[in-house]
């Protein structure tokens, strides 16, 4: 079977535009959306904050975690952003091929000819995307808190002392509560009634 020049040309552009969503620039929406994620991340209860410093603190007193929230989360909203539109043209393609073409104008496009159609199922699939995203960061973000809390309850429990010989990893031990938010979240994951649970 013989290659023709406009499926050689699609290749060709589809092989561009992986780059492209891989190194897309955040947006002022990004780090918007990012900062909403990350105060809501970061909690107002003392464990919460104290596991979102841990989480991304990266200087001695580990007060730049919010801003290095912000960064890290702008740049995933960008990458989220590129990857659920080029998802939701290569479903709204296969769909417009399973319909045909006069049946999918009619169902998505708006006007005389419908000829927008394309556009208005890649945003309404795109937009369907990122919901499922965001829902599921939401959650995420629900199970560290509760891990936060849950080590905090332990620590209080059993002691500092005692809580960081059994969490912490570093010389130190000073890395105790991360370990046990991301060990405690990572189960609470692996086990969604118990996450279940503990919100309750």
């Amino acid at each position: 079977m013989r290659s023709t020049p406009v499926a050689v040309a699609a290749a060709a552009l589809a092989l561009l535009a992986v780059p492209a969503v891989a190194a897309a620039k955040p947006s002022a929406a990004d780090r918007a959306t990012a900062a909403k994620e990350c105060r809501a991340e970061r909690g107002s209860t003392p464990a919460t904050r104290e596991a979102f410093r841990e989480r991304y603190g990266t200087n001695r007193n580990k007060r730049n975690a919010f801003g290095r929230c912000v960064s890290r989360g702008a740049r995933a909203e960008a990458r989220e952003d590129g990857r659920s539109r080029s998802n939701a043209a290569r479903q709204c393609r296969a769909e417009a091929e399973e319909l045909g073409r006069e049946e999918f104008a009619a169902k998505y496009g708006t006007g005389k000819r419908g000829r927008n159609a394309f556009g208005k199922c890649v945003a309404a699939t795109a937009k369907a995307l990122r919901a499922e995203d965001d829902a599921e960061q939401r959650e995420e973000i629900a199970e560290r808190k509760s891990a936060a809390k849950q080590c905090a309850a332990e620590r209080r429990e059993v002691g500092p002392e005692a809580f960081a010989e059994k969490h912490g990893t570093n010389r130190n031990k000073r890395n105790a509560f991360g370990k046990c938010v991301s060990e405690t979240a990572k189960q609470m994951d692996d086990d969604p009634e118990e996450g279940e649970q503990e919100q309750d």
